[in-house]
């Protein structure tokens, strides 16, 4: 098993958000988690990355506690989080924004090859290479957000609310991209409020709400499933 949070407690100061949250994500799997805003969705993600760490419960990565590890040790291990309103430095080149996502050792070694593959993926982006980040679509930053993403050659890449604000058409676009991406073999975990779109490119779901995890199972299986259809489809 590649991750697997274990009976996880986590919140910020008082408050606590996640409740006994377990979930496992194998290697070349794709898994998401669904739910309504604020059912702690980004709060699992920040606990994986490290940005907080679990009062209670723990999180392995290939077997490891990695609970109490930095968030630059977390990266450098091969975990990825594209967090959610991408989050691009604004003032800086398209190409520069993308240099920063091979920040890590094991990154830097490879960023030249590795920067081709990116550029393969995303025209778009090779286009507006040497334009500031601010200058670009809504839809054109999250396509570098995810470039960046890819740039650090991570083992798992996670994906924060990857629809967030763009028009339908570009959500499709989102995910196309994404279904690239899995194509090649990625691990993946995505958190979602667009349900339809994610349990399409996922093999499994989670359904998170109030911070606990309330129903487990195979993507096409969420899909049918009557309350998740009537909670989160509008059927």
């Amino acid at each position: 098993m590649m991750l697997e949070v274990r009976h996880v407690d986590a919140g910020y100061g008082a408050t606590t958000i996640l409740n006994d949250v377990s979930l496992t994500v194998d290697e070349g799997e794709v898994v998401t988690i669904v739910g309504a805003n604020g059912a702690g969705k980004t709060t699992t993600l920040r606990t994986i990355s490290s940005l907080i760490k679990p009062t209670s419960g723990s999180v392995l990565f290939d077997g490891e506690d990695i609970s109490r590890k930095g968030a630059d040790e977390i990266v450098e291990m091969g975990i990825t989080m594209i967090p959610e309103g991408r989050q691009l430095f604004p003032d800086m080149t398209v190409r520069e924004n993308l240099m920063m996502g091979a920040f890590k050792k094991s990154a830097r070694a490879h960023q030249a090859d590795t920067l081709e593959e990116v550029l393969d993926l995303f025209p778009r982006v090779h286009e507006r290479l040497d334009q500031n980040a601010n200058s670009l679509s809504g839809g054109e930053q999250q396509m570098v957000a995810i470039a960046r993403g890819l740039m650090a050659r991570p083992r798992l890449l996670m994906f924060d609310e990857p629809s967030l604000g763009l028009a339908p058409i570009i959500v499709t676009q989102v995910f196309e991209v994404i279904d690239k991406i899995v194509a090649t073999g990625a691990t993946v975990l995505i958190v979602e409020q667009n349900v339809f779109h994610t349990l399409k490119a996922a093999d499994r779901g989670y359904v998170l709400e109030n911070g606990a995890i309330v129903m487990a199972d195979k993507a096409d299986a969420l899909l049918d499933n009557e309350h998740v259809r009537k909670a989160y489809l509008g059927i």
